[in-house]
């Protein structure tokens, strides 16, 4: 439980890196940015996942456990519940096995309706993956317009306290921004644009 929020606080944001010419089933990088609150890079995790699989949570948990940054770890950041197209997170599952809070950040608030149309178009398990992306709770907006977040084991005061502290350079946290420049980087040999 975190009782104060600190300038400091520890965290991990993940982000996926882009792949427009990948095919589902193909492999795309998952980096883990660890952090000390917005300003001091700590270390880095990384896991190849699978284009429109299931082996994301699977990732991040295994990322954190045996990475050597476990213990200093207060919260998950998480740009998004979706990675490598429809590889959703069970960020239940996450929570439970980490131990860690989880914040989902995203810049623009899920439209639930047009995500199971295209979940229904093409998966036969869409059904599974919808209840999963519902799983991350109520959507809060911190900016209007700008960031929503939810929180998963954590109270939203916290959460959007977290937010704050850990973001510089724009609106979303730092982990979360360089997770998406290195993954980028990864991917196509240049970070690409937030």
């Amino acid at each position: 439980m975190i009782r104060r929020v600190k300038r400091e606080i520890r965290v991990i944001g993940f982000d996926d890196g882009t792949f427009p010419h990948k095919k589902r089933g193909e492999k795309v990088i998952l980096v883990g940015i660890v952090m000390k609150g917005g300003s001091d890079v700590l270390g880095a995790v990384s896991r190849w996942i699978t284009i429109d699989g299931l082996d994301v949570t699977e990732a991040i948990i295994d990322s954190i456990l045996s990475s050597r940054f476990r213990g200093d770890l207060r919260v998950i950041l998480l740009k998004g519940i979706t990675y490598a197209g429809f590889n959703v997170v069970d960020v239940n599952r996450v929570f439970r096995e980490t131990g860690l809070p989880l914040i989902v950040v995203v810049r623009k608030r899920p439209d639930f309706e047009a995500i199971e149309n295209a979940l229904r178009k093409h998966f036969e398990d869409w059904e599974k993956r919808m209840e999963l992306i519902k799983a991350g709770g109520k959507i809060y907006e911190l900016i209007p317009g700008k960031v929503y977040y939810q929180a998963i084991g954590i109270d939203a005061e916290t959460a959007a306290k977290i937010i704050r502290a850990t973001s510089r350079n724009s609106l979303i946290p730092e982990a979360l921004r360089i997770a998406h420049i290195v993954a980028s980087a990864v991917m196509r040999g240049e970070s690409s644009k937030e």
